[in-house]
This record gives structure tokens, sequence and C-alpha cells, in this order.
């Protein structure tokens, strides 16, 4: 899917972040701040180191739970009760990075999405109930979404000129590569030689970079490695294995697992157990 382009308090000293609470993925009601004007509207609020999922009334509570936690193991990928790269969540609290979800698809696409720029909330990203942890051999898209959000508001404004979705920039490059050239909008065909070949021709440059990123970090962690899901991104992306992403990409491998960035490193799996590993 498309990123959809849509407080626990956190500060930092010396390079630490400091943390009012740790997730306890509580569904609560809107707490008072920015986000009160909208309580006719959303209903559910989960807190997850100070980044705020919320949901409408009708978004299965289940769902927001599930949400909730795969975005506290992609922050905090070691379990450690810490996230990985406070430079990264600073980022996200300062910008007012907000996960919301709806019951549907249909949901989605009909809220008055105009009610967040009127209270100043410009980097949302969206996620529909149905689509979240559907089983039956579905795939998850709470591994997409959840982390376009940690992407887009995150890592694309920590590091602008290595994460930035623009020309230019590291991710740009290795974007470049894998679709065999420079594209300022989607061909109409992409050259034989490229891997990723996203043909939705909405998706602007910078929506490109935050798929492509997708891609290759999911890819790496072993999301898209059965043989329906291949079957099913094929169309789009040709590296659905750690070992394929490192032996034909090399540029994007060696970004991703940079140690210096602290991506995530394991695949989220709904179960966030910092109480057993914590120290």
């Amino acid at each position: 899917m498309k990123a959809a382009r849509l407080p626990c308090l956190v500060s930092l000293l010396l390079g630490h972040a400091l943390y009012s609470a740790l997730p306890s993925f509580e569904i609560s009601s809107i707490p008072d701040g920015k986000f009160a004007p909208l309580r006719k509207e959303i209903s559910q609020y989960v807190d997850v180191f100070g980044i705020p999922v919320l949901a409408t009334p009708r978004t299965p509570p289940e769902k927001v739970k599930h949400a909730a936690i795969v975005l506290a193991e992609y922050l905090d990928n070691d379990e450690d009760g810490e996230p990985d790269n406070p430079k990264v969540l600073a980022t996200m609290v300062r910008r007012d990075a907000f996960l919301f979800m709806t019951r549907d698809e249909r949901s989605l696409e009909r809220f008055d999405f105009e009610l967040f720029v009127e209270n100043d909330l410009h980097h949302g990203q969206g996620q529909f109930g149905t689509e979240t942890n559907p089983g039956n051999g579905e795939f998850d898209a709470t591994l997409e979404e959840v982390l376009h959000l940690i992407t887009h508001e995150g890592y694309a404004h920590a590091y602008p000129d290595v994460f930035g979705e623009r020309p230019g920039t590291v991710l740009a490059d290795c974007l470049d590569r894998a679709r065999g050239g420079h594209f300022k909008r989607v061909p109409r065909q992409y050259p034989k030689v490229a891997w990723f070949t996203y043909d939705d021709r909405t998706c602007d440059y910078g929506c490109q970079c935050a798929e492509y990123l997708y891609w290759a970090i999911t890819s790496v962690l072993g999301a898209q490695d059965s043989p329906k899901r291949i079957r099913d991104i094929r169309h789009e992306w040709k590296l659905y294995t750690r070992e394929l992403v490192k032996k034909r990409d090399p540029w994007i491998f060696a970004l991703i697992t940079n140690p210096k960035y602290k991506l995530p490193a394991r695949l989220p799996d709904g179960k966030y157990r910092w109480k057993k590993t914590r120290k």
C-alpha cells in the first residue's frame, strides 16, 4: 500500500532519552492537548514512547493494540525498554507524528482529514483495521504502515542527507539504481535491469523512496519470503530475501544494516517482551 501522508513526555539530556512511562498498550480516551478537538471523531488512544496511536470508535480495539505493539517493537527492536535511536524518536515527537486507524479502507477514505490540518497536525500515517494482522495467511500491513511512519517522519528528517526522500540523498541514489535510472515520475515501463518496479503513477519521487526503503528493510528481516507473498509482490519487488538484497543491492543493504542508524534488525511479531529482557 502506498504510504499515506497524513504525548508520555520525551526529552533529550546528554544524548539519553527520558520517558515518563513505558508503553502499557492500554487504550484510553483522547487526552488534553493537540488531539483533544478531535474527540468526537477519534475515541481510542495509545501512547507508544510519545508517539500516539489514534483510532475511530468503530476500529476494533485489538487491532489498535496490535498496531501499537508493532510500533513499540520497531522503535525498541531489542526490547530492552528503551527506543534504539533516540534521535529518530525525538524527531518524530517534535513533528507530532502519529498513526491513525479506521475500521476499514472505505472509512479511511471517507474520513475528513481537514480536521487534522485545521489543528496543525500534518504528520500522520493512515492504516485500517481490515489490513491489520488479518491472519488466515494474509500479510500483516501493520509491518508496512508503521514502518512508513518511522522512516518518513523519523529517519528522513533526523538524517536528511542520508534518508531524505528527495533526489541526491544516499537513499535516493540507491532508489535510482533499483529502478534502473532516475525517474521524476513513474515511467510507463521500467528498464529490464530494475528490481523495484512500483507502477502507481500517483506515487511521486518521495513516495517511491519510502516504498523502496520499506521493501528493502522488510525483505532483509524476512517478511516477504513465502511462496504466496512472492507471487503477490513480484510485479513490484524482486529481492524478497535477505540474501537477494545483499547480493543484488549491496548499497541499500549496507545502509540499512549500518549500526550507526539502528534500524530494526528483527521483524516485529506482535509480542513486546521488554519486562522479560530488561536488565
